[in-house]
């Protein structure tokens, strides 16, 4: 019982930080939300640790850096998906794929699922089918790139669960924190990077046309990186810091609900984001779902309610 609510707690605060970075990513770069939000998990994540609760080693260090790839390469995904919309289409496709890679490697390892278990797994594809097809006019469509990212996405955060899980049950919230750093030190490298190819390409566009106002041009966003630096960091800033703060608690109740239960069981309880998200969608967003995509949705919540009891 206790697993469950710390699960489903998670979940739904899991779902509002994906709501906030969707949000923030519609103002600023997604790469730019998740630099951002790292950065403000990680400030959140040290103070706890400060106050004790964590232990380090090698291993607890190792396997948080490597869960710290991963969710960089998760949330990037998941921001950008959630940008692009609909949120409450992208999201639970995002759930499922996340839920069905523990699970995966759960059985892979050895541990059997009862008949719930496995109806759940073939119900997930459906479901995925499902909120993907809109046969009305005027419903909200996803696209296949946003499709594309949702599945990947969901494939990372799986496996960010795989590798925290890993981790030693004295470690506390060492993981976390190397996961943020990490998470923070390749999202800001990225950041720059892209930040240097867009001036790079701005002066080149300058000095190959003598009619175009260069200092118009050297403030021009690239496809790529919306904004340079001076100018692209104001907006979503806030919505990114808060986004990050959220996270963190959803991510430290996640390693609570691991340590006191099992890695399939927290995997598709936190699979139950989406309602924190679908209903901000909702009701800030006002977004409109066609009845076959609904028919999906509880499909995919139903499908991660059975994977919990099996």
């Amino acid at each position: 019982m206790l697993t469950a609510i710390v699960g489903l707690t998670g979940a739904l605060i899991f779902g509002a930080a994906d709501f906030l970075g969707g949000l923030a990513s519609k103002r600023i770069s997604p790469i730019r939300v998740t630099a951002v939000a790292a950065a403000a998990g990680l400030v959140g994540l040290l103070v706890v640790l400060a106050l004790g609760f964590g232990t380090w080693s090698a291993e607890a260090v190792l396997w948080g850096a490597l869960s710290g790839v991963t969710g960089a390469i998760a949330i990037s995904l998941l921001y950008a998906c959630l940008a692009i919309g609909p949120m409450s289409i992208l999201s639970p496709l995002t759930a499922v794929v996340s839920a069905i890679v523990p699970m995966t490697w759960g059985l892979l390892g050895g541990e059997r699922l009862g008949l719930a278990g496995y109806l759940a797994l073939g119900l997930a594809p459906v479901a995925v089918v499902l909120v993907g097809f809109v046969p009305e006019k005027g419903a909200v469509r996803p696209s296949l790139k946003g499709i594309l990212m949702a599945v990947g996405s969901g494939a990372m955060i799986g496996t960010f669960m795989i590798l925290i899980d890993q981790t030693p049950e004295d470690s506390g919230v060492v993981p976390l924190v190397m996961n943020r750093a990490v998470n923070a030190a390749l999202m800001f490298v990225t950041v720059g990077v892209l930040w240097f190819i867009s001036r790079r390409a701005a002066r080149t566009r300058v000095a190959e046309s003598v009619h175009e106002d260069a200092a118009q041009v050297l403030h021009q966003a690239t496809p790529h990186d919306p904004a340079p630096i001076s100018a692209g960091w104001r907006p979503g800033l806030a919505l990114a810091v808060a986004c990050g703060i959220v996270d963190a608690v959803a991510n430290t109740l996640l390693l609570i609900g691991i340590r006191i239960g099992d890695l399939s069981v927290m995997s598709v309880l936190t699979a139950m984001y989406p309602a924190g998200t679908i209903l901000l969608a909702a009701v800030v967003l006002r977004e409109r779902i066609a009845p076959v995509q609904w028919v999906g949705l509880a499909l995919a919540l139903l499908a991660a309610g059975m994977l919990a009891l099996a």
